[in-house]
């Protein structure tokens, strides 16, 4: 089956994306030391973690649910953070993850005793603000719910830093190693004192290792520094660098209609229910063989099948006239989308494929109306 072959709505894994990706990380790693995880926020298809597992040293989990899917899928280490945790939840966190990060003294305090022979973390807050026009991924943000600052931090216990293995911090979001190393300044002044006692740092997500124009030799200077200064084991644990540009969403054209000059294409695929970063971020997806609006003959805005007025990918622009019953690409489609998605109006979630180099393709997954009636009682 070829990619023109598959029923819309469908995400397609790229494989061989994915894969290259995955090679830029393992080397990333060989040259050293480090051990680089995948955070599961940003992708989650299992089908794919027999791949990953080659190349990675494992995952990170945003709570147990995640934890679970890596230990039964993944294997390899598995890390946990959260805000908080459940009671209910703590024991079998503790029985699948080596390692434990909490976010506060109060986290810490509450559940370090029950959490077995798990290798001990807290996370940082250095209070250093690098995210430009994305405020809402900013945890250094004044009144940000993440990570101890470096005043709260002075005023934990002896007795409770000393059950600590490691410190974590995650202040990135999609940005190359220049605002890392500006980052892991702002934490080495805050917090350089205890990393001599730690065992290990993680330095979180955000890292577009695998973009084109990601400074790797930068990262990889930060890496070293902190082994040779510490002599600490040195994780980090990106989403997006895994599966950067390595999917798609494929989508019909359902209809037409224009208005006070505005000619707007009806899709199957919704960004408030299939890519709900075009709405948060907001964020415009690339499109195959498309322009920006005017820079093509043809301008279109996109939009969606649900009642959300604001429903709205965006305006683009093509070649030649579109029409009811084409179909769009829309690329880099394999983050922060499957995870996301849900069935807001009843719109039926699109299917998961995945595409071989060759360019072949098989379905991973089809859902159907009981995938949205049993999400609702």
């Amino acid at each position: 089956m070829k990619l023109h072959e598959l029923a819309t709505p469908c995400y397609v894994i790229d494989e061989g994306t994915l894969k290259r990706n995955l090679e830029i990380l393992q080397r990333v790693q060989e040259r050293t030391g480090c051990k680089i995880l995948l955070a599961q926020k940003a992708f989650s298809c299992f089908a794919e973690y027999p791949l990953i597992r080659q190349y990675l040293a494992g995952t990170t989990a945003s709570g147990l649910y995640e934890a679970k899917l890596a230990h039964e899928e993944m294997g390899g280490e598995v890390h946990i953070f959260s805000p908080a945790y459940r009671e209910q939840d703590i024991d079998e966190i503790a029985s699948i993850c080596g390692h434990i990060i909490f976010n506060s003294a109060n986290q810490l305090k509450m559940w370090h005793k029950r959490c077995g022979n798990a290798s001990l973390g807290l996370r940082l807050n250095p209070r250093c603000s690098t995210q430009g026009d994305h405020a809402i991924y900013d945890p250094c943000a004044p009144g940000s719910r993440l990570g101890v600052t470096p005043e709260k931090f002075r005023e934990i216990p002896e007795e409770l830093l000393s059950t600590l293995d490691g410190l974590h911090f995650h202040t990135l979001c999609e940005q190359n190693s220049d605002d890392l190393e500006t980052t892991l300044t702002a934490v080495e002044k805050h917090f350089g004192t205890w990393l001599h006692r730690m065992k290990w740092i993680n330095m979180g997500g955000g890292h577009h290792i695998t973009r084109p124009d990601y400074d790797i030799k930068r990262l990889e200077r930060c890496i070293r520094h902190l082994q040779d200064t510490y002599h600490v084991e040195v994780y980090l644990e990106p989403g997006e660098a895994v599966a950067l540009n390595a999917g798609y969403l494929l989508t019909t054209v359902l209809d037409q209609v224009e208005n006070d000059g505005v000619h707007v294409l009806i899709l199957d695929a919704s960004a408030a229910c299939h890519m709900p970063d075009v709405l948060e971020m907001p964020y415009r997806p690339p499109l195959k063989d498309s322009g920006a609006a005017g820079e093509k003959t043809y301008t279109y805005r996109l939009s969606s099948n649900t009642c959300l007025a604001g429903d709205i990918i965006g305006d683009y622009s093509f070649d030649t006239p579109l029409s009811m019953g084409d179909r769009l690409c829309f690329e880099d489609m394999a983050i922060y989308s499957m995870v996301k998605n849900n069935t807001f109006n009843g719109i039926p979630l699109p299917s998961i494929a995945a595409m071989n180099e060759e360019g072949d393709c098989r379905i991973l997954k089809e859902f159907g109306y009981e995938d949205f009636k049993n999400r609702l009682s």
